[in-house]
C-alpha cells in the first residue's frame, strides 16, 4: 500500500512538472508570430536570431510566461491556505473578497498617483494590495465569529467582494480618460505588459513566502485534523492562524498588484491537485498546488491570447470557464456525501 502511494505521488509530480514545462514552451512559441524551438535554443546559447523574434521572445513572451507561471502557482497556494484555514474546499481569494479588497486599494493608489503624475514602484503596488487584502480578510474573520455556517461565510465574502468592486468602479469613474483604459484592462485580469523587473520582484517575494508556507507543513498537517488535536500536539494555533492569514494575503497581493483579480484558480487548482494525489498532506500539497496553479494559469493564458487572436480575452474569463465547473462539482459532491 505504501509503495503504491509513493508511485502515485511520483507519477502525479511528473505529470505536473511535465505539464508546466509543456505549457511554458507552448506559451513562448505560439502567438501572432510563430517562433520555433530552434530560435529559442539559439537565443539561449547567445547566437544571433532576427531582431523581431528576439524582441518578441525576450521582451514580451518570456516575461509574460514566467509571470503567469509564478503568479498562477502563488494563487493556487493562497487558495490552499485559505481552504485549510476555513476547513472549506470552496474558500479562495476571489470568492472570499480578498482579491477585490486588494484591487480596491490598488485602484485608489493608481488613480491618486496617476492624477499627480507620480510614478509608482512595484513594491508600492504590492504594499497597497496587501493592505487591501488584509482589510478584506479582517472583515471575513469578523463575520466568521458571528456566522457559524460556512455557506453563509462564503456569501459574506462574496458581498464584501461586491462592495469593494463597487468602490473600485466609483474610483475609476473619477479617473482621467487616459488612465481609465489602463485601469479597466488591469481590473479585468491580464498577464500582458510584464517586464523582467516585475518578474524579479514577484519571484523574490513569492519565493520567500513559499518557503515560509513550506516551513509550516507540520503544524498545518496537525491543524487539518482539528484545532483541539493541533493544540494537543503542541501547535500554537493562534500563531499558526495569524501566519496563514498574512501569507495568504501576501500571495493574493502579489497577484492582484501585477495581474489584477484572477478568478477561480485558487479554488479549482488545489482541488484538482488533491484529487490527483489522493491526499491533502501539506508537505505534498504545497509544492503540488504551486505546480498545478502554474500549469492551470499557463494553459488559460495561452487560450486567452490565441483563441480569438488578435483579440485577447481577459485571463479571468478563461479561468472562470474552466474553474467554475470544478466549484459546482465540489458543491454537488459535498451535498451527495452529506445525504449518504
Amino acid at each position: 500500500m505504501a509503495m503504491s502511494k509513493q508511485w502515485r505521488y511520483t507519477i502525479a509530480f511528473f505529470l505536473l512538472i511535465t505539464g508546466t514545462l509543456l505549457f511554458c514552451i507552448l506559451n513562448i512559441c505560439i502567438g501572432s508570430t510563430a517562433i520555433s524551438l530552434t530560435d529559442i535554443g539559439r537565443m539561449i546559447v547567445g547566437q544571433e536570431i532576427g531582431e523581431t523574434e528576439r524582441r518578441i521572445l525576450w521582451d514580451i513572451r518570456m516575461p509574460r510566461t514566467f509571470a503567469a507561471m509564478i503568479l498562477g502557482g502563488a494563487l493556487a497556494l493562497a487558495g490552499y491556505l485559505l481552504q485549510t484555514f476555513f476547513h472549506n474546499p470552496i474558500a479562495g481569494p476571489f470568492v472570499l473578497g480578498i482579491s477585490s479588497g486588494a484591487k480596491m486599494v490598488v485602484a485608489l493608489v493608481m488613480v491618486f498617483m496617476m492624477g499627480r503624475a507620480i510614478k509608482v514602484s512595484s513594491a508600492a503596488f504590492i504594499a497597497a494590495a496587501f493592505v487591501g487584502a488584509m482589510l478584506s480578510m479582517g472583515f471575513v474573520l469578523l463575520m466568521s465569529r458571528r456566522v457559524h455556517q460556512m455557506s453563509m461565510l462564503v456569501v459574506s465574502g462574496v458581498m464584501i467582494g461586491y462592495i469593494c468592486s463597487a468602490v473600485t468602479e466609483l474610483v475609476v469613474t473619477f479617473a482621467d480618460d487616459a488612465d481609465i483604459v489602463n485601469l479597466h484592462n488591469w481590473s479585468r485580469g491580464s498577464f500582458s505588459g510584464m517586464t523582467w523587473e516585475n518578474v524579479a520582484v514577484m519571484s523574490g517575494l513569492i519565493a520567500v513566502t513559499f518557503g515560509a508556507v513550506f516551513l509550516l507543513s507540520k503544524p498545518l498537517s496537525a491543524y487539518q485534523l482539528g484545532e483541539t488535536y493541533a493544540r494537543n500536539m503542541g501547535v500554537n494555533v493562534r500563531f499558526l492562524r495569524v501566519w496563514m492569514v498574512v501569507l495568504s494575503s501576501m500571495l493574493s497581493a502579489c497577484i492582484v498588484a501585477y495581474a489584477g483579480p484572477v478568478s477561480f484558480v485558487g479554488i479549482a487548482a488545489p482541488h484538482l491537485v488533491k484529487s490527483l494525489f489522493g491526499t491533502a498532506k501539506p508537505i505534498l500539497m504545497i509544492p503540488a498546488c504551486f505546480l498545478g496553479g502554474s500549469a492551470f494559469c499557463l494553459f488559460c493564458d495561452l487560450l486567452a491570447r490565441t483563441m480569438f487572436a488578435p483579440t485577447e480575452l481577459s485571463i479571468s474569463t478563461v479561468t472562470a470557464v474552466f474553474g467554475a465547473p470544478v466549484v459546482l462539482w465540489i458543491m454537488a459532491r459535498r451535498k451527495r456525501e452529506r445525504n449518504v
